[in-house]
């Protein structure tokens, strides 16, 4: 019997908790990590590997759909309606990560070793860029630039300009059109060949973050986890599912169509390995390839479900551990500061921790605080980034059907 990616997947993950568990145990942290360093390559290779067909995929499949609607207004228009979904699925997100934290209260519960001051993180919150600097750096000097560095945001802007300029130069541009729809097939069979990396990648991510960690560490941690990945859950489930069932959108299906993608997203903690395969479940679930090119790339800078939620969340366990109480007004105040702080990560390692810790001073709370939550972090990332590629799922489907492009298959 012929194994489906999916399968492989699951085994990769499965050999890759055990593995990494035995390492652990059975070897010192010196050779433990040694070891997790070399079979980590696999996973570093899938991720150079995807992030050299995502530039060329996003600039082919949006300059096309732009391109056959030829109307720069429409651009606008499905622009702002993205935008402003964003806008309040990220509201959703923080409020439910300052729910969990506040019922659950994960840092008053169980005592927690307070780093001492000057505990090194390896976090700098001077890293997070200004607004001013966020949106000029959407803006590519160089088209090719931007595909080298795989600037995703920046792609976008050329290839809605070039896909625009392009629909409007009469037959010149159809034969152009179809051009690029032919590279578009080319890069998605690329795609495929890369996918076959995917089980092997999942199994050596997953060896190194156990190797290095031990499972051990998810039961000293284990309420913290319970409440965060709870509130992820909550979120998935019941509030992703109550805008899909209000926009008329079958929840589960669509969850059913993405799982190979959640399945990568989990394994490697990057919503970026997932890409390719989130494109094409949502083209089969029915959304129309033009909207699916404009929203997703967009949605993995401004659309971080699971980030968003981490941030309120991770703050607010800190203020407890510490003892010091943040009154609803301060709460508010950090939601509001989130909302437009947290709209200028894309492109910065470790991006949530990033913001996370420029709260933090905001609120005269330890930014050593972050210590607390590092041994944990590449778990936390695994849920995180699930739940993210989950909500921008949802979100190319809203924008399809209030656009009139989503035609479920049934």
């Amino acid at each position: 019997m012929k194994l489906s990616l999916t399968q492989k997947i699951i085994i990769g993950f499965v050999l890759g908790l055990a593995l990494g568990e035995y390492l652990f145990i059975t070897l010192s942290p010196e050779v433990s990590h040694d070891i997790a360093s070399k079979v980590q390559v696999i996973s570093k290779i899938f991720l150079r590997l995807i992030k050299m067909i995502v530039g060329p995929l996003v600039f082919c499949t949006l300059v096309v759909g732009i391109a056959k609607l030829g109307d720069f207004k429409a651009v606008g228009r499905i622009g702002i309606k993205t935008i402003g979904y964003f806008y309040f699925a990220t509201i959703l997100s923080l409020v439910t990560g300052l729910v969990v934290v506040n019922v659950t209260q994960p840092g008053s519960l169980q005592s927690w070793p307070k780093p001492s001051a000057g505990t090194e993180t390896g976090i700098d919150a001077s890293k997070a860029k200004s607004l001013e600097d966020f949106i000029l750096h959407i803006f590519p000097d160089s088209f090719f630039k931007a595909l080298a560095e795989n600037e995703i945001l920046q792609i976008v802007i050329f290839s809605l300009f070039f896909g625009v300029a392009l629909g409007s130069i009469g037959e010149t541009g159809k034969r152009l059109i179809h051009v690029i729809e032919n590279l578009a097939e080319v890069v998605f069979k690329m795609v495929n060949y890369v996918m076959e990396v995917a089980p092997y990648a999942v199994f050596a991510a997953m060896t190194t973050v156990v190797a290095n960690k031990g499972l051990s560490i998810l039961i000293s941690y284990g309420y913290l986890m319970i409440c965060f990945m709870g509130g992820l859950l909550f979120f998935t489930t019941v509030i992703l599912w109550i805008i899909a069932a209000v926009n008329g959108i079958n929840y589960w299906k669509l969850i059913k169509e993405l799982k190979e993608a959640l399945l990568i997203s989990f394994s490697t903690a990057s919503s970026e390995a997932s890409f390719p395969q989130t494109i094409a479940a949502l083209e089969k679930f029915g959304c129309s390839r033009r909207i699916v090119g404009f929203v997703l790339p967009l949605g993995y800078s401004f659309n971080l479900d699971g980030s968003m939620l981490y941030m309120t969340f991770a703050t607010g366990f800190i203020a407890q551990a510490y003892g010091v109480h943040l009154s609803m007004e301060q709460q508010i105040t950090m939601l509001l500061t989130l909302m437009i702080t947290s709209k200028g990560i894309a492109g910065v390692p470790r991006a949530s921790l990033v913001i996370i810790a420029g709260t933090l001073t905001m609120f005269n709370l330890p930014a050593e605080g972050i210590a607390l939550l590092l041994g944990v972090d590449p778990f936390l990332d695994m849920g995180r980034t699930v739940t993210s590629v989950a909500g921008n799922g949802v979100a190319t489907c809203v924008v399809s059907k209030w656009e009139g492009e989503f035609t479920p298959t049934t």
